[in-house]
C-alpha cells in the first residue's frame, strides 16, 4: 500500500525490514535523510533498530522458501503500489484510504499509472497483490492488460488472521494458485 515507518520509509526497499534487507537482500550503504523530516519519524537508514513487521513476515517467507535472493529475482519483484509515507503530526502513519477523497483520487491515479507502466516495462504476467488494497487497486490499473491477477493475505501485525501463523497462510494461499514454482523458481 505504501511504506511502514521502520521499513521502506527508513531504506527505500518495499517491506524493508532492516534485518532482511542487510542479512538476507544484502544491501548495504547510506540513505540520506529527506529535505524535510518528520520530528517523530527520524529517518535512521540501514541503522534503524526497529523491526517492520510485515516485512520481517513477507522477506522471512521468502527467504524460507527461496534460500537467496537470486532464487527469488529470477521470477518475482515487489514493486510498492504508493512509495510515499504520509504520517499525521503525531508521526502515526496515514495510508491512502484515509487520505481526503480529493487527494486519494489525485493519488491513486497516479500510482496506477506507475503501476501499468512498471507493469509494462517489466512485461508482467502475474500480479500478486500483498492484500486486497493492492489487488483492487492492481485490478483497476490493470483493466485493459492482459494480466493475471491474484492477491494473499497482508501480513500486518493489525491483522489477527496474519498474526496467527501468516507464513502459513500464504503459503497455502500462494499453492492454490499455484505460484509457488515460480517463487521458488522451479517453473
Amino acid at each position: 500500500m505504501n511504506p511502514g515507518p521502520f521499513g521502506m520509509a527508513q531504506n527505500g526497499v518495499p517491506f524493508g525490514d532492516t534485518k532482511h534487507v542487510i542479512d538476507w537482500l544484502k544491501i548495504k550503504g547510506s540513505v540520506k535523510k529527506p529535505f524535510k523530516e518528520h520530528p517523530k519519524r527520524l529517518i535512521h537508514g540501514l541503522h534503524c533498530t526497529r523491526a517492520e513487521v510485515s516485512g520481517s513476515r513477507l522477506w522471512g517467507f521468502f527467504q524460507e522458501h527461496c534460500k537467496t535472493p537470486e532464487t527469488f529475482f529470477a521470477n518475482c519483484f515487489i514493486h510498492n503500489y504508493c512509495p510515499l509515507v504520509f504520517m499525521k503530526s503525531s508521526g502515526k502513519n496515514v495510508t491512502p484510504p484515509q487520505l481526503l477523497r480529493k487527494e486519494r483520487e489525485t493519488l491513486l491515479e497516479l500510482c496506477d499509472k506507475s503501476l501499468a507502466d512498471v507493469v509494462k516495462l517489466m512485461d508482467v504476467k502475474i500480479v500478486v497483490g500483498v492484500g486486497k488494497f493492492a489487488e483492487e487497486r492492481a485490478r483497476k490499473a490493470l483493466k485493459d492488460n492482459n494480466v493475471e491477477i491474484y492477491s494473499i493475505m497482508h501480513p500486518s501485525p493489525a491483522s489477527p488472521a496474519a498474526n496467527s501463523g501468516w507464513d502459513k497462510i500464504a503459503l497455502t494461499q500462494l499453492r492454490d494458485l499455484d505460484l509457488m514454482c515460480y517463487i521458488k523458481n522451479e517453473h
